[in-house]
């Protein structure tokens, strides 16, 4: 990874309370930014910037971006924008698609019309590996999305093509990172919704059956939150014109499936509780929506941007490991 950082500058982020979000703002501010931070705290937890909130560069808005007049007074005097809010998860998506593409449609339009006013240097947004949908093809490579399987997947393809015409129509400079499941520390291990890593370790600290949907054979690329800021910082400091405008895998490239990825975990987490060695996984249905397996190539995110992932899912456990274990107890 070429080793470049936001410094100096005046950032927002957008969902700043949130898992990807906060972990942004605390490198953010380490490296001497001035940081905004941005979230209506509906799926955001505010004691994930609570050691920030007294910082002398660090604010804090409580708003929706639903709120254009909000996004706009965010927006004011920014150098970089890094985009993270959304209303996740495929299921949630489906249960209430209306809510979804409000969030994730008109709130990230309304930010484009804010950062394209307040004339920000460039604009970094989260999109997701759910836009690939039927496609079949591994590794998934950019160019080549197929039909999306959900309400979710349509608005992150929807961001794209916004952001990509933005471009176009207004000179305005944007860069999407399509995360492939991110993982690390303040990942929320509660509710319906919750994503398989952090929901998983809370159960088999537990004591508690993870249950896998399907037979546990379906795989992901996942990736852990460390690559993921990386990638944001470069994507912002980009100097290659023909990155602008563009879009890019952020993962590592390699792909584990569920059953592997409860093997890892009761390994790592064997040392502190040899009982989880004896916790069982469950299984029951496939969930509708859900893509079976998800693999990213690198190669454009490696050769355009200069992204090279540090940590695999086995290393990034282990480094987040001890966070897990104090925090979902």
């Amino acid at each position: 990874m070429i080793e470049r950082r936001i410094t100096n500058s005046r950032v927002l982020v957008t969902g700043a309370a949130g898992f990807i979000g906060s972990n942004l703002v605390e490198d953010l501010l380490f490296n001497g930014n001035e940081v905004v931070g941005f979230d209506n705290l509906m799926t955001g937890k505010a004691e994930n910037l609570s050691a920030f909130l007294d910082h002398p560069k660090f604010r804090f808005v409580e708003a929706d971006i639903r709120d254009l007049e909000a996004c706009k007074k965010a927006c004011d005097g920014i150098d970089y924008v890094l985009h993270q809010a959304a209303l996740g998860s495929v299921p949630r998506s489906i249960k209430d698609p209306l809510t979804t593409n409000d969030i994730n449609v008109n709130g990230f339009l309304n930010m484009l019309l804010a950062a394209r006013d307040a004339k920000v240097k460039r604009f970094v947004y989260a999109t997701s590996s759910s836009v690939y949908g039927d496609e079949k093809r591994l590794p998934k490579v950019e160019a080549k999305i197929g039909k999306p399987l959900s309400p979710y997947a349509i608005t992150k393809a929807m961001n794209e093509r916004y952001a990509t015409v933005f471009g176009e129509l207004y000179g305005m400079e944007t860069i999407g990172l399509r995360y492939f499941n991110v993982f690390g520390p303040k990942q929320d291990p509660n509710g319906v919704y919750a994503a398989a890593i952090p929901k998983f370790i809370g159960l088999l600290i537990q004591h508690e059956s993870p249950l896998i949907h399907g037979d546990g054979t379906q795989s992901r690329d996942f990736t852990y939150i460390d690559n993921v800021i990386d990638a944001n910082n470069i994507a912002a400091l980009s100097t290659n014109p023909e990155s602008i405008n563009e879009i890019f895998n952020v993962a590592y490239g390699e792909s584990t499936n569920l059953n592997e990825l409860v093997e890892v975990l009761q390994e790592l987490l064997i040392p502190f509780d040899s009982k989880i060695a004896e916790v069982e996984v469950k299984y029951g249905p496939e969930r509708v929506g859900d893509v079976r397996h998800s693999l990213a190539s690198i190669v454009k995110s490696n050769t355009m941007l200069g992204y090279r992932p540090k940590y695999d899912l086995k290393s990034g456990l282990e480094k987040a490991i001890k966070w897990y274990w104090d925090n979902l107890q």
